[in-house]
């Protein structure tokens, strides 16, 4: 098994297992290749001011538990039902797929991979609420 391969720009933060890592003045790749270890881009990161929309918010629940400042059994259900509830609105052939992968990834618990299914979401939210204001 490869990993996890993070290619990170200078100066870039990530945090991994609770800890925040900086890198260094050279862009860099980090391998990583304990398994279930929870991993969160800092640039990527929702900051709770922009949880404002029912994909981020759907996004927000698994960013908490890859933080650590939620339990990824405690958030299963939630999630569950946040992705439920997107596959109301998101219809269409692909983000159907981008949702069942992120429902699989819940019960495997691999929240790393449910936030990067929904977050390919996000532009097509954007699209459909500024459709929605025209």
């Amino acid at each position: 098994m490869s990993g996890l391969v993070l290619k990170l720009a200078p100066k870039e933060r990530v945090l991994i297992n609770g800890a925040v890592i900086e890198n260094g003045e050279r862009r860099s790749r980090l391998a990583i290749m304990t398994p279930n270890a929870n991993i969160l881009r800092l640039r990527d990161a929702i900051h709770p001011e922009e949880v404002n929309t029912p994909v981020r918010r759907v996004c927000y629940v698994a960013q908490l538990v890859l933080s650590g400042d939620a339990d990824a059994t405690e958030a299963r259900m939630q999630l569950l039902r946040g992705i439920e509830q997107l596959s109301q609105v998101f219809t269409d052939a692909d983000s159907r797929s981008k949702l069942a992968e992120a429902t699989a990834a819940v019960i495997d618990d691999q929240h790393y991979q449910v936030l990067k299914a929904l977050r390919a979401l996000l532009p097509r939210e954007e699209r459909l609420l500024a459709a929605g204001q025209a």
